[in-house]
């Protein structure tokens, strides 16, 4: 049996995606995307939860992305989940996790 690696998530971008190139020239775009949750526990107290998702995503999906989503903006988003590790100047070795996104769909105009 093949292994599936696929998240899905609906949030809200925590800020406006930054685009860059790569030196090959590929267009890359970053963001946050923050999806919350909401829970009562068993004395009726209401509980929140939010959780934070580093989103990459690369040529056209990363074009539409610096130029047309903003901060706030409620969107879907459907890719995979990649971790990377690397060294920083401070000979630390460090990771992080990210979604790579292979769609990217607005689900409103205002924030």
């Amino acid at each position: 049996m093949k292994s599936i690696n696929k998240i899905i998530l609906i949030g809200r971008l925590g800020a406006k995606p930054e685009g860059r190139y790569t030196p090959n020239g590929v267009s890359t775009a970053t963001f946050s995307l923050a999806t919350n949750e909401t829970w009562y526990d068993n004395e009726k107290n209401k509980h929140e939860h939010t959780e934070w998702h580093n989103v990459v995503c690369f040529h056209k999906n990363a074009d539409f992305a610096s130029q047309y989503l903003d901060k706030g903006q409620l969107i879907y988003v459907e890719g995979s989940i990649r971790s990377r590790v690397w060294t920083n100047t401070q000979k630390e070795q460090k990771k992080i996790v990210e979604v790579i996104a292979s769609q990217i769909t607005p689900l409103n105009n205002t924030n």
